[in-house]
C-alpha cells in the first residue's frame, strides 16, 4: 500500500514543502529512506521502528520504502521521524484517516514521545506561503510557531496524541499567540553607575541612534568594556519586521528561549577572540548561522578586538559592507542576513600603556607598529566611530554628581530612529548605517558652511571616498539626534572628531 504525507525542509534560513512518500510492499524485510538523506535522517529508521512497537502497533513486515521529494535536494535533521511514523502506519493499513491540507514536524523518541525541532518559525512561515491550513508540531515548538498568523498550530506531545486526534477520539487544542503577556528582560548595567568618559558615552549613543559600527581604544581598566556591556540598555526598540527575522535565525541554530521564543530585545553577541573564521561568518558541512548572523538586527562586540585571527577579521570586511554572508559548499550556497552594529574595544599596545598619562609603555615602537598593523586599513576604514577611552580621573569618580540613565538615553536613540524610520518607509533601509550612496546625495543636505567645512576636511586630512560617505551617514545621525533635517556644521565637525585615532594611532 501506498501513502502520502506533506513536511517541509530547512536550507539556511529557508525552507521548502517536502512531500513523505511511503510504500509497503510483499518481499524480503527493509526498511529505505531515499531522496538525499543525511545521518540523522537514516537514522530515524531505528527511532520509528521502536516507537511503532512501543505505542502498540505492528511494525510492517515486508519491504518499506519512504522517499522525500523533491529528491535532488538534501534532506538534514531529525524533524521528518513523526511524519515518516503517520506515513507508514497509514501505508499498513493500521491508520485510515487521513490529514487534509497539513504538515506535520517532529522528532520522535524511542518511547513515542514528540521532541522539539530547529527552524520551525521558517517552517511555519513556508507552510501559510503553500496554502496549508494545519500544521502539527513538537509541543515546546509551539510558541515559536503559534507566532505566524493565517494558520492553525496544533501542539504535539506523542505519536498516541496525534493518532487520537485523527482518528478523531481525542482532538488537540489549538496554540495560541502570547505576544502581549509581560515578560521579564535580563539584567542590564544602566549608564548612571559610569563616571565621566563623556565622549565615550556620546559616542555609544550615537552609535546606537544610527547603527553605526564603533571603535574603543584605551588602556586597561578605562572601561572599554563596561561601556559596551551596557549598550544594549540604549539600543532601540525593534520592529515585528525584525524581530521575526532575527527569531527565525536563532529558531534555525536552535538557541531560541522555548519559554518565550518571540527575539524582542536586540541580540548582543560577544564571541571570544579564539572564534574561527567559520564561527564568524558561520559554515560547517551543513552551513550553520556564524556570529555575525546570529547579530543580525543587534550588536556584535569584539573585545581586544587585535587578538582575533586576521581572517577572521577580514571575514568581516564584506559583511559589514553589504549586510549579508554568503557562504559556498557543495550542497550550494546559502546567504544569511548580517545587518550588525559592530562594537569593537581594544588597548594601543601589547602592554596596554602607550601614550597613558601617567603610566610608562614597555612596548618598543616596533611591538607597538605590529599590535597595531593587526587592525588592516579596510577594516578599519568601514569603522563609522573611533573613540579614545582615556583612564578616569580621581575626581570624577569620587564625584556625587548625578550620571545620565540608561532610559533617558534610550529615549533620544528611540526619537532618532524613529525619524529614520519614517524617512526611509519607502526604502530598504531602517537606519543612517544603510545609506548607499545614491540615498545619502538625497537625504544628506549640507548647509553651506557644512559643506565648506567639510571639504577642507577633506584635502587636509586626506580621506578616502568611503571616510566621506560614513562622516556623512554620521553627521546624519547627529543632526537626527538634535531634531534638525539640514545636516549643519556642527554636525560635520561631531562626525570628523569621531574619525581622528587612525592618523593618532596608525599614522
Amino acid at each position: 500500500m501506498f501513502s502520502k504525507l506533506r513536511s517541509i525542509g530547512i536550507f539556511g534560513i529557508d525552507s521548502y514543502m517536502i512531500e513523505i512518500e511511503a510504500d509497503v510492499s510483499t518481499g524480503l524485510p527493509s526498511f529505505d529512506i531515499v531522496g538525499l538523506p543525511d545521518t540523522a535522517v537514516k537514522e530515524s529508521r531505528d527511532r520509528v521502528r521502536a516507537a511503532i512497537k512501543n505505542c502498540g502497533f505492528k511494525f510492517p513486515v515486508g519491504r518499506i520504502t519512504v522517499n522525500l521529494a523533491p529528491a535532488n535536494r538534501k534532506k538534514e535533521g531529525s524533524v521528518y521521524d513523526l511524519p515518516v511514523l503517520i506515513a507508514i502506519l497509514r501505508a499498513s493499513g493500521q491508520l485510515k484517516n487521513e490529514l487534509e491540507n497539513s504538515v506535520v514536524l517532529g522528532e520522535v523518541a524511542l518511547d513515542g514521545t514528540v521532541r522539539s525541532v530547529t527552524g520551525l518559525l521558517a517552517m511555519t512561515i513556508t507552510a501559510r506561503e503553500n496554502g496549508i491550513s494545519k500544521i502539527f508540531v513538537p509541543y515546546d515548538n509551539a510558541e515559536e510557531a503559534a507566532l505566524v498568523e493565517g494558520i492553525e498550530v496544533y501542539p504535539v506531545r506523542s505519536v498516541m496524541e496525534l493518532i487520537n486526534h485523527i482518528n478523531g477520539e481525542k482532538f488537540i487544542e489549538k496554540a495560541e499567540c502570547h505576544l502581549n503577556e509581560v515578560r521579564e528582560l535580563a539584567f542590564i548595567p544602566d549608564f548612571c553607575e559610569v563616571k565621566g568618559q563623556i565622549a565615550a558615552k556620546k559616542a555609544l549613543e550615537v552609535a546606537a541612534a544610527g547603527g553605526h559600527n564603533l571603535l574603543m581604544l584605551g588602556p586597561p581598566g578605562s572601561g572599554k568594556s563596561m561601556l559596551a556591556k551596557r549598550l544594549p540598555g540604549i539600543l532601540p526598540d525593534m520592529t515585528f519586521e525584525e524581530s521575526i527575522e532575527t527569531t527565525k535565525i536563532h529558531s534555525i541554530a536552535g538557541i531560541l528561549d522555548k519559554k518565550n521564543p518571540f527575539v524582542t530585545a536586540r541580540p548582543f553577541r560577544s564571541p571570544h577572540h579564539t572564534v574561527s573564521a567559520a564561527g564568524i561568518a558561520g559554515g560547517g558541512a551543513v552551513p550553520r548561522p556564524g556570529e555575525i548572523s546570529l547579530a543580525h538586527n543587534g550588536v556584535l562586540f569584539l573585545d581586544e578586538l587585535p587578538e582575533f585571527h586576521r581572517d577572521v577579521m577580514e571575514a568581516l570586511r564584506q559583511p559589514l559592507e553589504d549586510g549579508k554572508v554568503t557562504i559556498s559548499r557543495v550542497s550550494g550556497s546559502l546567504t544569511y542576513p548580517s545587518s550588525i552594529m559592530l562594537v569593537a574595544a581594544m588597548n594601543p599596545c601589547p602592554c596596554g600603556f602607550f601614550g597613558h598619562p601617567s603610566k610608562e609603555c614597555i612596548c618598543t615602537q616596533n611591538a607597538v607598529r605590529k599590535y597595531l598593523n593587526r587592525i588592516s586599513g579596510p577594516m578599519l576604514d568601514r569603522i563609522d566611530l573611533q573613540v579614545e577611552v582615556p583612564p578616569v580621573e580621581y575626581a570624577a569618580l569620587s564625584s556625587n554628581g548625578k550620571e545620565e540613565t540608561s532610559a533617558e538615553i534610550k529615549a533620544r536613540v528611540n526619537k532618532a530612529r524613529k525619524i529614520q524610520q519614517e524617512r526611509y518607509k519607502d526604502t530598504d533601509i531602517t537606519c543612517n548605517a544603510q545609506l548607499t550612496s545614491a540615498l545619502i546625495k538625497k537625504y544628506c543636505i549640507l548647509t553651506e558652511d557644512a559643506s565648506k567645512y567639510l571639504a577642507m576636511s577633506f584635502d587636509r586630512l586626506g580621506l578616502s571616498a568611503r571616510a566621506y560617505d560614513r562622516i556623512l551617514k554620521v553627521a546624519r545621525t547627529v543632526a537626527d539626534l538634535k531634531g534638525s533635517e539640514i545636516i549643519e556644521k556642527e554636525h560635520i565637525f561631531s562626525a570628523i572628531s569621531f574619525r581622528s585615532l587612525d592618523r593618532k594611532y596608525w599614522g
